[in-house]
């Protein structure tokens, strides 16, 4: 039976308090940048996003919080383990796409409940789909596994991408 020798990234000497406060960090990043986009949303939520027309396949309002949040963890964690190959691997490209898909994460609340843009938060949205997909191929050169952490967030944003045009279908009028 073949032994399996641990990535030096990922041995255990690696995984101490510094590798631990950088997963603080990114999560931390990834929360805040949820929590800003939260600003943008919680006063549309309540207000004008009960006087437009949704697709009938709109979730109850309770279920994004706790699916965002999951889905900010899982995505630090994904960055996370691609930041602690940079020893071995140029992380950087990979970083920035990531860091990238996050701002257009963040500006997509701002557009849809912030400015009320229903068509420009959708193409936007594309963007970001494009944006997430492109930092799983990079993702991908570096740490299967972050890529693969990447996937529920692929799954939620092409589902909200789909109540976005949805949305903007029945109130383009």
């Amino acid at each position: 039976m073949e032994s399996v020798t641990p990535s030096p990234a990922l041995s255990p000497k690696r995984l101490n308090m510094q590798s631990g406060l950088e997963l603080l960090g990114w999560i931390l990043l990834c929360q805040a940048v949820g929590g800003l986009g939260a600003l943008a949303t919680i006063d549309g939520v309540k207000t004008w996003y009960t006087t437009i027309q949704k697709p009938s396949w709109t979730p109850p309002n309770w279920v994004f919080g706790p699916v965002w949040t999951l889905l900010y963890v899982l995505m630090a964690v994904a960055a996370w383990r691609v930041a602690l190959k940079r020893a071995t691997h140029n992380v950087a490209p990979a970083l920035w796409m990531f860091l990238l898909q996050l701002a257009l994460n963040c500006a997509w609340s701002f557009l849809f409940f912030g400015a009320h843009r229903i068509g420009l938060s959708f193409a936007e949205i594309l963007l970001m789909l494009a944006a997430i997909l492109l930092t799983m191929v990079r993702f991908a050169k570096v740490d299967r596994i972050a890529m693969f952490l990447l996937v529920p967030y692929l799954a939620w944003v092409t589902y909200a991408s789909t109540l976005n045009g949805g949305t903007w279908w029945l109130n383009r009028g």
